[in-house]
């Protein structure tokens, strides 16, 4: 929590005595002043990147908490409102997610491992792409072919080890919207074909068309699979999250939607636009690699 949150947060609460401390913070119990006074367990959470913000586990957290509160459990803790529940479930977060990412593309950079503990998210609600260790720029000549991003957010053309560019982002991005509402990841591979072989289940087998040439593993390893409903898995989602939702999740790369064209998707008709002036060479492409398709 930056100083602000802190200020903001010893403005509405007093802390009376620390209860407990463990790997990602201190819970104290604390006097809610805006509220009657009545007791609450406030946590502080220690980020420890060199980033300012908050790591989407923690986030995670809270959507758990949040999906359970409608219960209103005697024996289970619940949250009171603030600023992070309001932006946990908006449009704006996937958006600001999306902007961040097309400006990569448009430098041609490939995050290369896109997963909820590299997005942060600052104490006004701003979103922050970060670790860029396995971050690459390349050029339109270079085939990418080292495998990279943690195993559940990996894509299709990285597990079979064929060449690959900024649609390995896009492919992330889906993994991680969909984690979004299921509150736990979409696809729990124990290894690279383990983690195909739950790819394929939900979205099912693609036409010779549409699997890479010359890689290690046929089509043919595959049996023939028809694709799921993702709301089977994906619950709590529009009709407009699962088109933009199964757009990321393509198993093509070049048909796959781009950033730039998902920033464009219906979905986010309703996200209030930002309004700068920025240098054209430093603006987002129209189009964030060769081969994406919006």
């Amino acid at each position: 929590m930056d100083k602000d949150g802190l200020s903001r947060a010893d403005q509405q609460y007093e802390c009376v005595a620390e209860i407990g401390e463990g790997a990602y913070g201190k819970v104290f119990k604390a006097r809610d002043l805006k509220n009657g006074g009545r007791f609450v367990a406030l946590k502080r959470v220690r980020v420890q990147t060199g980033e300012e913000g908050m790591p989407l586990s923690t986030i995670r957290e809270v959507a758990v908490l949040r999906h359970l509160e409608t219960f209103e459990h005697p024996n289970v803790v619940f949250l009171t409102p603030g600023l992070l529940l309001s932006i946990l479930f908006s449009h704006d977060m996937m958006f600001q997610l999306l902007r961040g990412l097309d400006f990569l593309h448009s430098h041609r950079v490939v995050h290369r491992d896109l997963k909820p503990q590299n997005i942060l998210v600052t104490s006004n609600g701003q979103i922050k792409l970060a670790d860029f260790g396995l971050a690459r720029i390349y050029s339109f000549q270079m085939a990418l072919t080292s495998v990279v991003v943690t195993l559940w957010y990996r894509a299709p053309e990285v597990l079979l080890q064929s060449s690959y560019a900024t649609p390995v982002d896009l492919w992330s991005v889906g993994c991680i919207f969909a984690e979004m509402f299921r509150r736990k990841p979409l696809f729990r591979g124990s290894s690279d074909v383990d983690q195909l072989g739950k790819i394929l289940d939900v979205i099912g087998l693609p036409g010779e068309e549409d699997w890479p040439n010359d890689v290690a593993l046929p089509r043919q390893a595959f049996n023939a699979k028809s694709p799921q409903p993702i709301e089977k898995f994906v619950t709590d989602i529009d009709e407009l999250g699962k088109d933009l939702l199964m757009k990321c999740l393509t198993f093509n790369p070049a048909k796959r939607i781009s950033a730039c064209g998902a920033l464009s998707h219906p979905y986010f008709h309703d996200v209030e636009k930002p309004h700068e002036n920025v240098d054209p060479r430093t603006s987002p492409s129209q189009s964030s690699s060769e081969g994406n398709s919006a």
